[in-house]
């Protein structure tokens, strides 16, 4: 029996396409929604082959890559400059830990993909409302203006 070529094409296409979104969730969902089971899917990362966990209050590293909030600037975890940022920066990776598994969430994109350092710059949000907003709300983070300011002092 011969098979048309289109045919072979079309099934290769639709294979490609199913095999793509086993890898990468979202990827058949441009606005990027994702649903967390809400269950412990995310833990804080303790090593760089983690797929799913928190860096820190402003980082997190979902099917193994690296997402960087953009619309926030959250303390440092791993360089803090002093012991109240070291503080602060732990207090938001965990409350954004809590929030990541709280239910599903949608990465969206912005203006730029990526930033200097190679991490997909996105918003991550619930119901409409961004996450790094509730962290900004709570004291945890502050709006992203452009440029790194010190949380010491």
């Amino acid at each position: 029996m011969n098979t048309p070529w289109p045919l072979v094409a079309l099934l290769g296409v639709a294979a490609a396409l199913w095999f793509a979104a086993e890898l990468h969730p979202s990827f058949m969902n441009p606005a990027g929604a994702v649903a967390a089971d809400g269950n412990g899917a995310f833990t804080l990362c303790v090593r760089a082959s983690q797929e799913n966990c928190v860096i820190d209050g402003d980082t997190i590293r979902y099917g193994g890559i690296k997402i960087r909030l953009e619309d926030i600037d959250a303390p440092e975890v791993f360089s803090p400059r002093c012991a109240s940022e070291a503080r602060l920066g732990q207090r938001a990776a965990e409350r954004l830990l809590h929030l990541m598994n709280s239910g599903p969430f949608q990465l969206v994109s912005g203006e730029r993909d990526e930033d200097r350092y190679g991490r997909k710059l996105r918003t991550i949000e619930r119901g409409g409302r961004s996450l790094g907003e509730m962290l900004v709300a709570e004291g945890l983070a502050r709006r992203w203006e452009g440029g790194r300011r010190s949380w010491c002092g």
